[in-house]
């Protein structure tokens, strides 16, 4: 979450008077309003009526962006309504509770183990996983779980020796996170050329005999891009043989992880290798559920030290558990279930083929105007980046952002990492719920606003600091 300051020090607020239609609501008295508007910073000193209450955060919510226009985030936007119904039907169970909620326990278990066997673990009963509120909370106990073998490998060593994890420089921030809380140092190898993530090579080059983990990323939220994680696999095999170090593979795969065992079936990135000692996955990404649920796995319960397993005596019953919270609402979890549930390997596989599809056509429609150029194409993620060609200068990405802006569309555009900073683009997250037709909708967009931008004298601005934020 990110953090928040109070107001800065200043005068007691003005009365206000509440901006509210007095027809609203259940008896409403269009003669007897409130005379005055609640404060914004502070509790007010009395309560209000629920339909007035109401209608003043609804009416401030409808100032945000709309979520289906959102070609930023890879978050689920939409899902059926009866997932909804039964998310709303759960939202008042503690997922931690498992004595008192059974079978909501029981549902996050069978989720657990269709991913075991979706990703090829060797015996998908004995592999173990949790729930998590994301991909980030997975990853911090991913992490937390290489770094444990790994000081106990080097119990001589450690803690005078300094752990590292090597990474691309395109990871997702929650792993520079992981580094920064645990005290491991992050290894990080940046962009080269026209190489946007993590190759082999560059990952053995940095092992040494304090490295934890190599994480590889199924899916880069840079660009849509897969990393080789089976050539990774092969190059620390390598290494091995050289030099008898045996360094264990993370799959970061946030939205891969549910995409390629549905459309990329030949593609060997998971469990059938068997450096890769544990995956993540963000349920609410192409998992096709609503935000806050995420999946760890293990390969094996030998992955996972029992000393980072905390059994706890809660409600009358003892209870294993791996997370780095406690109270959390089921609804997301039994979403997960009733997705899995719903649609099946060739319902996942239709959705995914169709957003892919979806992302390939936008893409090659996009290069065909001829102001852009494609970095990506969809065709791993159904997410393509792209920027301006070399001889477009009366306007560039932060230009075309910000004028999709205002006809609703929220595209980012932001510069990579090093060594690519010279690099400004834009990027296009096709999601379920994102349709032919709305993709038809904002070719014509595009269209309309590109004989504006290309009467520009120069661009609108130069100034990075124009970059939408960075969305995951």
């Amino acid at each position: 979450m990110p953090l928040h300051q109070g107001p800065a020090a200043s005068p007691a607020e003005p009365p206000r008077r509440l901006a509210l239609n007095p027809f609203f609501g259940e008896a409403a008295n269009p003669v007897g309003g409130m005379t005055e508007a609640p404060p914004h910073h502070r509790l007010p000193d009395g309560p209000l009526p629920p339909a007035s209450a109401y209608q003043l955060v609804h009416d401030e919510l409808m100032l945000d962006g709309n979520s289906r226009l959102n070609l930023a985030t890879f978050v689920t936007t939409w899902m059926e309504p009866q997932a909804g119904v039964l998310m709303a039907e759960c939202t008042d169970k503690n997922m931690i509770d498992k004595d008192e909620y059974p079978r909501t326990a029981e549902l996050e278990r069978r989720c657990v183990a269709m991913l075991a066997q979706l990703w090829h673990a060797p015996d998908p009963a004995s592999a173990v996983g949790c729930s998590t509120t994301g991909s980030s909370e997975a990853c911090m106990l991913a992490g937390m779980a290489l770094k444990r073998r790994w000081a106990k490998r080097n119990a001589d060593r450690y803690p005078a020796a300094r752990p590292n994890l090597i990474m691309g420089v395109n990871v997702q921030v929650c792993w520079e996170k992981f580094c920064n809380f645990w005290e491991v140092e992050a290894r990080l190898v940046p962009m080269e050329g026209d190489r946007f993530h993590l190759d082999a090579e560059s990952a053995a080059a940095l092992c040494d005999e304090n490295t934890i983990g190599v994480v590889a990323v199924l899916g880069s939220t840079f660009d849509g891009s897969y990393e080789p994680v089976a050539e990774i696999c092969a190059a620390l095999d390598a290494l091995q043989e050289r030099t008898g170090l045996d360094i264990p593979v993370h799959v970061d795969g946030a939205s891969g992880a549910m995409v390629a065992p549905f459309i990329d079936e030949d593609l060997v990135w998971d469990f059938r290798l068997p450096r890769v000692s544990s995956i993540n996955t963000s349920g609410h990404k192409y998992g096709l559920v609503y935000p806050g649920v995420g999946w760890a796995l293990w390969r094996t319960s030998a992955e996972l030290p029992e000393d980072l397993v905390f059994r706890v005596n809660y409600l009358g019953g003892d209870m294993p558990t791996f997370a780095l919270n406690f109270s959390r609402p089921g609804a997301q979890v039994v979403a997960q279930y009733y997705t899995f549930l719903r649609l099946g390997r060739e319902g996942y596989r239709a959705v995914q083929q169709t957003s892919r599809d979806i992302a390939r056509g936008l893409a090659e429609r996009i290069e065909a105007m001829g102001d852009f150029q494609l970095l990506t194409h969809g065709n791993q993620l159904p997410v393509f980046a792209f920027t301006t060609t070399p001889d477009v200068t009366s306007f560039n990405v932060f230009d075309v952002s910000r004028r999709l802006r205002e006809q609703g569309w929220l595209v980012p555009a932001y510069t990579f990492p090093a060594n690519r900073e010279d690099l400004s683009v834009l990027r296009v997250v096709c999601r379920n719920g994102f349709s032919a037709d709305l993709a038809d909708l904002l070719i014509e967009d595009l269209n309309r606003l590109l004989p504006e931008l290309r009467d520009q004298s120069r661009p609108f601005t130069q100034d990075e600091a124009a970059a939408t934020s960075f969305h995951h």
